[in-house]
């Protein structure tokens, strides 16, 4: 079985609708930076999205076996809402962009994607890497994490957006069976 340890990359400092923006992360803060590598497993792969403030965040973690990065541990696409406020767009497609984030599911921003879409990629990606070793770090987005939590726990979109996932948190579960999430959000 293996345990993933979802890792938030650092903060962006954005104001708006962040996916596939390549966006770098402000790693300054070296203590939480300490603390986070403390607190995961020693010698343990890491794998992250291919955005760079994931990658730059999984560098910050120390010398560390890596795994390639995996385009499917992205963040959600916005498509058209790319680094735009959500004011903005709902001046714009106000039924549209509250229906995104009311109802999540098959609702996509334009030329973007859906939640279902996110959660199919993810899964994937972390069935992939399931066996490959007892515990795996993974640093993706707040969407990814989300989705590999809904799983786990087996909520609804609707119920797993109540969860709240800082920059440079840890998220750590497995899919079992049965399935076992050990702490969502944690700073250490």
């Amino acid at each position: 079985m293996t345990r993933f340890w979802l890792v938030r990359h650092g903060p962006t400092h954005a104001r708006t609708m962040i996916g596939w923006t390549d966006l770098p992360a402000d790693l300054s803060d070296r203590a939480a930076l300490a603390r986070l590598s403390a607190h995961l497993p020693a010698g343990a792969p890491v794998i992250s999205s291919d955005l760079s403030r994931a990658i730059a965040t999984a560098d910050a973690l120390g010398n560390r076996p890596r795994l390639p990065h995996d385009p499917n541990l992205r963040e959600i696409h916005f498509g058209a809402w790319e680094a735009r406020g959500f004011a903005e767009v709902e001046a714009e497609q106000p039924d549209l962009i509250r229906a995104f984030w009311d109802q999540p599911g098959e609702v996509r921003p334009p030329g973007g994607e859906s939640w279902n879409a996110l959660t199919a990629r993810t899964w994937s990606a972390l069935d992939r890497l399931r066996g490959a070793a007892q515990d795996i770090v993974v640093v993706a987005h707040f969407g990814p994490i989300l989705a590999a939590l809904q799983r786990a726990e087996g909520l609804t979109p609707g119920q797993v957006f109540a969860h709240r996932i800082d920059t440079l948190s840890v998220t750590c579960l497995t899919y079992g069976p049965p399935p076992r999430v050990f702490a969502i959000n944690h700073r250490p």
